[in-house]
């Protein structure tokens, strides 16, 4: 009996090769590992000029606005506190130099500003309270106890002078926190206000700590410049 003939083949029929399946999942990943990295590198590209943005604008940013000597008030711009409510180096730092420039008669009465912001301790008390103790009076020292961060302390202290009538002050803070407060008080809405940066001297304070704390004002420059500045505001 003959062989039963077998049906040709239809090459359209053939079961589609599943060797096109790794080589199809290799490409999607492929395609989505440059995507990745391609995000990266544009994130990584884009932090880095927004931290050359704040370090060039940190260098050119006046540190005055004016040639006075002396001034209507002095301010100085908070720090907390230790967990127990003593100064810190750098908050003992800033008041120190204040009483120093009030002691040089360079004016006639401090402005400290600052709240509880990073504890239960009220930065401006505990620098009125050091100031005291350093021979300053009572009758000297206004305290400005709410603001939260270096945008409050400018715009709750400008009000005070406002409310005295009073147009000058000399800006009192570390070194590296002064170039983004210069930025911030030269921004102060209202009524023109003459002021100038003096940085206290960085005496308690670890040479380490002071290199970091100059890193971290970078960082909070850049953010003051993209977002803080347009956010934050005097009227809130």
């Amino acid at each position: 009996m003959p062989a039963p003939k077998r049906a040709p083949s239809n090459p359209s029929r053939r079961p589609p090769s599943r060797t096109h399946r790794p080589a199809s999942r290799r490409a999607v990943r492929r395609t989505r590992l440059g995507l990745a990295t391609l995000i990266a590198l544009a994130s990584a590209a884009l932090l880095i000029a927004l931290v050359v943005w704040a370090i060039i604008a940190r260098e050119i940013a006046p540190l005055s606005n004016s040639t006075r000597q002396s001034f209507d008030a002095i301010i100085v711009l908070g720090t907390p506190a230790d967990s127990d409510g003593n100064p810190t180096p750098e908050l003992l730092d800033r008041i120190t130099e204040a009483v120093h420039e009030y002691e040089r008669g360079v004016a006639p009465r401090l402005i400290v500003t600052g709240a509880a912001a990073h504890n239960h301790f009220v930065e401006a008390e505990v620098m009125a309270r050091v100031a005291q103790a350093q021979g300053v009076p009572a009758s000297a020292i206004l305290q400005e106890p709410l603001a939260l961060d270096t945008i409050q302390n400018a715009c709750y202290s400008a009000r005070i002078l406002q409310t005295h009538g009073w147009h000058s002050v000399e800006v009192i803070s570390s070194a590296s926190h002064l170039p983004r407060a210069a930025m911030i008080f030269s921004h102060l809405p209202g009524q023109p206000l003459q002021w100038r940066m003096h940085a206290a001297p960085d005496n308690l304070t670890p040479g380490y700590y002071s290199k970091a704390a100059a890193a971290i004002e970078t960082l909070k420059t850049a953010r003051y410049l993209v977002w803080s500045r347009w956010v934050e505001s005097c009227d809130q």
